[in-house]
């Protein structure tokens, strides 16, 4: 790409799709959830793969929608969702930490399923509702060198966000799975519920 402008947008796309998935709720869930439903790293990174697949497919979506459509509409739309989405990752934790307790008075054993798991179906559902508006910019400058450029900034912004998402859940995945404690193994999905409360709830405050 010899054009400065279109190269100086993929490199902002670039930092902008790892940056903004350092925000807790792009990694936080994945790592709870797989230490206490006993995911191994493969399962967990294949499932982190596609919820990222989601998000930036729909990221890149309302982008070119907007150059289609209008930016106003669109933002503002992607805006709203965006402001929903924590509220939605809390509402998921509370069901999740309820299912829990109940299963724990019940003395209940959770059966794993990869193919018909709704905890995995639940995330890939709140990465999809939660596009990155600040994309929209970006794509709607490059918009003015032609649909190449568009292009090239579309995807140098989707492995750079999926590649942090995938690491960053690794990691932190990797990280959990040392608590190697009888109280953890007891009341994971519980501690997993909770946890995804308050990492919606911090990044609601937050604004992030």
């Amino acid at each position: 790409m010899n054009d400065p402008t279109v190269f100086a947008l993929m490199i902002t796309a670039g930092a902008v799709g790892a940056l903004h998935s350092l925000a807790p709720d792009h990694w936080v869930p994945f790592a709870a959830l797989a230490r206490a439903r006993g995911w191994t790293p493969a399962r967990t990174s294949r499932l982190a793969f596609f919820c990222a697949v989601g998000h930036v497919t729909v990221s890149a979506l309302f982008a070119i929608g907007a150059v289609l459509l209008g930016r106003g509409a669109v933002e503002a739309f992607g805006t709203t969702l965006t402001t929903l989405a924590p509220m939605l990752l809390i509402a998921f934790g509370i069901a999740y930490l309820v299912f829990a307790l109940w299963r724990i008075s019940r003395r209940k054993i959770l059966h794993q399923d990869e193919h018909g798991d709704p905890t995995a179906w639940g995330l890939f559902v709140l990465f999809c509702v939660d596009p990155c508006i600040a994309l929209i910019p970006m794509i709607i400058a490059a918009s003015a060198k032609g649909w190449g450029a568009v292009a090239w900034v579309t995807v140098v912004y989707e492995i750079a966000t999926i590649a942090a998402i995938v690491i960053l859940v690794r990691l932190a995945h990797a990280g959990a799975r040392r608590l190697q404690f009888a109280w953890v193994d007891r009341y994971g999905d519980a501690l997993a519920g909770a946890l995804m409360i308050c990492v919606g709830a911090f990044v609601t405050l937050v604004g992030i």
